[in-house]
C-alpha cells in the first residue's frame, strides 16, 4: 500500500474516532415566537441574521454537527446567548425591549454582527442595504422625536453640577466638576430619546491616547451625562432637560465584587442618588454584561487631537 493511501486511511480513522466526542448539549431547535410588537419585516431580518446564535431557535445544518466544527458552533451560540437572547425578549418591559433593539441594531450597523465567519458559511444571514435601512428606521421609530415648543436650553443651565450631593447607596461619592474633564465620546440613545456626553479623567485620557483601554487601568473614571433630546422647528437636535449622570470608577481591588468598577447614578435636577439598596449596582453589571470582553464599557472613545496628530505624522 502506498504511503499516501496509508495517510488517508489514518486521517479517516482519526476523523471517525473524534466524531464520538461531542460538545456539551445545548438547547436547540425550539421554535421562537415573533418578537412582540415588532413588525413582520423586522422580525424576518432578525430571524435570518441573528436567531441562530441569539435565541433558542438554532438551526444546526449537517456540517455544524461534525466534530470539531460543532465545538466552535456551540461556543458561538453560548457566547451569543450570553450577550443577547431574543428568546427572553417578550418577557421584558417595553423600555428594555427598546434598549435590546437599540443594542442589536447598533451592533449590526457598526459591522460587528453578524460575525464574518458566520456569514461566510451562512450566506443568507448577510444583510442588504435595504435590510439595514429597515432596521435603522424601526429603531428610530421606537422613540419618535417631536419638535419641541421651545428651543430654549435654560433648563440644563440650572443644574448645579458642583453642588453637594449624597453618595450612591453603595458608597460611591459623586464627583463635582466632572464637566471640566475632557469629553471623550458622545452617544445618541434614540431608543429613549436622550443625548449623552462621556467625560474621562486624566487617567482615562492618557490611556486613550496610548490605545490601552482594554482593560482600563485602575484610577480611570468615566462620567456619562444625559439630556433629553429636543428637535427644533428647523430639524436641528439640541439638548433639553437634564436626565442623569452616571459614574464608573475603576479599582480592580476595591471593586472586585462588581467587575472592578464602582458604579453610581444621580438623577434629575437635584442629582438624587439612584437605587434603594447598596447592591443596586447588580443592575448596572447586568446591563453591561454583554461588554465583558471590553471591560464592561459600551462606548468607544473618539479620536483625541493628540491621536490624530500621531496618525498624521505617520
Amino acid at each position: 500500500m502506498k504511503v499516501y493511501n496509508k495517510i488517508i486511511i489514518a486521517l479517516l480513522a482519526v476523523f471517525i474516532m473524534i466524531q464520538f466526542f461531542r460538545p456539551e448539549e445545548i438547547h436547540k431547535g425550539i421554535p421562537m415566537k415573533p418578537l412582540a410588537g415588532v413588525p413582520k419585516n423586522v422580525n424576518a431580518i432578525l430571524q435570518h441574521s441573528c436567531f441562530d446564535c441569539h435565541s433558542s431557535q438554532t438551526d444546526w445544518r449537517w456540517y455544524n454537527k461534525i466534530t470539531p466544527a460543532n465545538y466552535l458552533v456551540a461556543f458561538h451560540i453560548r457566547e451569543g446567548r450570553n450577550a443577547l437572547d431574543f428568546s427572553k425578549f417578550n418577557d421584558l418591559p417595553k423600555p428594555q425591549q427598546n434598549s435590546t433593539i437599540y443594542y442589536a441594531v447598533n451592533k449590526i450597523l457598526s459591522g460587528e454582527m453578524p460575525l464574518p465567519e458566520y456569514t461566510a458559511i451562512h450566506s443568507s444571514a448577510r444583510l442588504s442595504e435595504n435590510d439595514l435601512q429597515i432596521l435603522k428606521q424601526y429603531a428610530l421609530s421606537l422613540t419618535a422625536r417631536k419638535p419641541s415648543e421651545s428651543s430654549s436650553n435654560s433648563a440644563k443651565d440650572k443644574i448645579k453640577f458642583n453642588q453637594k450631593v449624597k453618595n450612591s447607596p453603595n458608597g460611591l461619592a459623586y464627583i463635582p466638576g466632572f464637566r471640566n474633564w475632557k469629553a471623550i465620546s458622545t452617544t445618541d440613545r434614540f431608543d429613549n430619546g436622550t443625548l449623552r456626553i462621556i467625560y474621562g479623567n486624566e487617567v482615562a485620557v492618557k490611556v486613550i491616547d496610548n490605545g490601552n483601554i482594554n482593560p482600563w487601568p485602575d484610577g480611570t473614571i468615566l462620567a456619562k451625562a444625559a439630556w433629553k433630546s429636543n428637535v427644533n422647528a428647523d430639524g436641528n437636535i439640541t439638548i433639553g432637560d437634564f436626565v442623569q449622570v452616571e459614574l464608573m470608577v475603576k479599582d480592580s481591588r476595591k471593586y472586585v465584587k462588581t467587575k472592578g468598577w464602582g458604579w453610581g447614578r444621580w438623577k434629575g435636577m437635584d442629582l438624587k442618588p439612584y437605587g434603594d439598596m447598596p447592591d443596586f449596582d447588580k443592575e448596572c453589571i447586568e446591563c453591561h454584561k454583554p461588554m465583558d470582553n471590553r471591560d464592561h464599557t459600551f462606548t468607544s472613545p473618539l479620536y483625541l487631537i493628540t491621536q490624530l496628530k500621531k496618525i498624521q505624522q505617520k
